[in-house]
């Protein structure tokens, strides 16, 4: 088993008896190549990923290798519980209708790219949520994200703020789009931004799906 040290210390039961080889952040392209060198060698080989593989994680970037190698190994991708799908749960239903998941790291895409994206799902009314919102050393990314948002929403929106969704350390926020910088904010934060029709309900964050305007409740 392969893969980063802090989603291995989450399955210790899973790593009894196998081969397990971790690296730390930033190690991607290292632990993605390692593994197809290993399944070259005719091993089975299982690359830890958190939330779903497909979903801002590790199974695009084994794909592009494998086709850079040339390699014929055989590739599956086990889907797991997105951070989106998580953080929703925990705050009820904010994902009943469109929405559009945006990365405010800007690592490996242009900011500029980001920031036309933020435009055009807040122009388009998207439920928005917003992955690696904010770290330590950047921290500007987030207010300028609400900053494009509060120009076509009201700042009375629900915004729900999730952050280690599922695990020990969970937190959960409710507030508003005119209040959300006051909650706390980081790497393993999830936030999702409602659309116009978006309500807060006692603890909970719901999107309509457009019932109520064509049935009779």
């Amino acid at each position: 088993m392969v893969g980063y040290q802090t989603y291995l210390d989450l399955i210790p039961e899973l790593l009894v008896g196998k081969e397990v080889l971790s690296s730390q952040m930033m190690k991607e392209v290292e632990r993605a190549r390692q593994c197809l060198e290993l399944a070259a060698t005719g091993k089975k080989v299982a690359l830890v990923s958190g939330g779903d593989p497909g979903i801002y994680a590790m199974a695009g970037l084994v794909f592009e290798l494998a086709r850079e190698r040339k390699d014929t190994v055989q590739i599956e991708v086990i889907p797991g519980i997105a951070a989106l799908n998580a953080c929703a749960a925990r705050l009820g239903a904010p994902l009943m209708h469109d929405f559009a998941a945006i990365s405010l790291s800007d690592l490996l895409t242009p900011w500029p790219l980001i920031e036309k994206r933020l435009e055009a799902a807040a122009s388009a009314d998207f439920v928005i949520v917003l992955y690696n919102p904010k770290s330590k050393k950047r921290t500007a990314h987030i207010e300028r994200a609400r900053e494009i948002i509060l120009a076509h929403r009201a700042p009375e929106t629900p915004v729900g703020i999730v952050t280690a969704a599922t695990r020990e350390s969970e937190t959960i926020t409710l507030t508003t789009l005119d209040k959300m910088l006051e909650a706390e904010i980081g790497m393993q934060s999830c936030v999702i931004i409602g659309n116009s029709m978006t309500f807060a309900w006692e603890h909970y964050m719901v999107t309509p799906r457009g019932y109520a305007g064509k049935y009779t409740f």
